[in-house]
């Protein structure tokens, strides 16, 4: 089968023909049917990501398939399942062996697609504001970069908590697409004195950054004391100093998020997450924005449009003959 796969650090990934062995023990085999991108996926690509898999290896960290086949000692899965699971790596490609200890079965309410979109972005947002942050009805949460795949989540899952969230986007579509997922006031990311407009608009309980850069500090001077300030990621490409006399003045709390890495020493956090998430989104509580969607053999488009900030939202990849 093909399999996009990276084989050189700095070089664009490509498509490999390769032969996918029977599950082994404690794995699950996928038919996939759709993978979410990432900008951690292009992070990958240049070894800059905190987990950099032996070379060379098939790209795309979540996806969503049906189980064909089970290795020894698998139990609680059977052939026909639906399932999501966030594997790291392996999801562009037509099937993939996967840990079935990081499968996660699929609600009757939850498509393909969904599964695929929902795993690392909405469970970034949901570990970061309750596990970490406890963000409380009432308070006010401000995300920046809040039309990117995490960021439109945390607008949704603050108020699907009960906050009043101000949203920071850049250009007036963008505006409009925090404004529907839910963000009570919007705030164009090119207009200066971001301090000054959170100030007037009361100040911030929770800050929840993805850009890091300079604006992560105007953030930090608008927190009310007591405030938590979330490190969700530096997509500005600078990492921010934080000046400790002002932790200490306000008794502001700064805390960062890998939610990856709670696989490693807390998965049973990472796991209830999720399910709380797939159970909303079944609900119809919460909808996944995916705004586009690429067949396989158009993956490096897809990319492309991930890293040229074209879409809001959630980028994802489809398997069509995996129905």
């Amino acid at each position: 089968m093909r399999a996009f796969q990276l084989s050189t650090l700095g070089q664009a990934p490509a498509f490999q023909d390769v032969t996918l062995p029977p599950p082994g023990p404690g794995e699950v085999r996928l038919a996939i049917a759709a993978c979410g991108l990432n900008f951690a996926d292009l992070l990958m690509v240049d070894g800059k990501y905190q987990e950099k898999p032996a070379l060379p290896f098939t790209m795309g960290m979540e996806l969503a398939g049906r189980v064909t086949a089970v290795g020894a000692g698998v139990s609680g899965f059977a052939a026909g399942d639906r399932v999501a699971v966030f594997a790291g790596q392996g999801g562009l490609a037509a099937e993939g062996n996967f840990a079935a200890n990081r499968c996660l079965k699929l609600p009757d309410g939850m498509d393909f697609r969904q599964a695929a979109a929902f795993q690392i972005a909405y469970g970034t947002s949901h570990l970061a504001l309750d596990h970490k942050a406890r963000l409380q009805p009432g308070e006010t949460l401000y995300v920046s970069g809040a039309a990117g795949g995490v960021g439109l989540t945390a607008v949704e899952i603050g108020k699907r908590m009960g906050a009043r969230v101000i949203a920071s986007v850049r250009g007036a579509a963008k505006m409009a697409v925090a404004t529907a997922a839910g963000a009570d006031h919007v705030i164009d990311s090119d207009t200066p004195d971001l301090r000054g407009q959170l100030k007037a608009l009361g100040g911030v309980d929770v800050v929840y950054d993805t850009i890091g850069g300079p604006g992560f500090l105007e953030a930090l001077r608008a927190t009310k004391p007591e405030g938590r300030l979330l490190a969700i990621g530096f997509a500005g490409g600078e990492v921010p100093q934080v000046p400790a006399n002002l932790l200490l003045v306000k008794n502001l709390s700064v805390m960062g998020l890998y939610w990856g890495g709670y696989l490693a020493f807390r998965p049973e956090v990472l796991t209830a997450s999720l399910a709380t998430l797939a159970g909303w989104i079944a609900e119809g509580a919460l909808t996944p924005h995916i705004s586009h969607s690429f067949p396989l053999d158009q993956v490096a488009e897809a990319m492309a449009c991930l890293r040229e900030r074209r879409s809001t939202g959630k980028v994802i990849v489809e398997m069509p003959e995996a129905g």
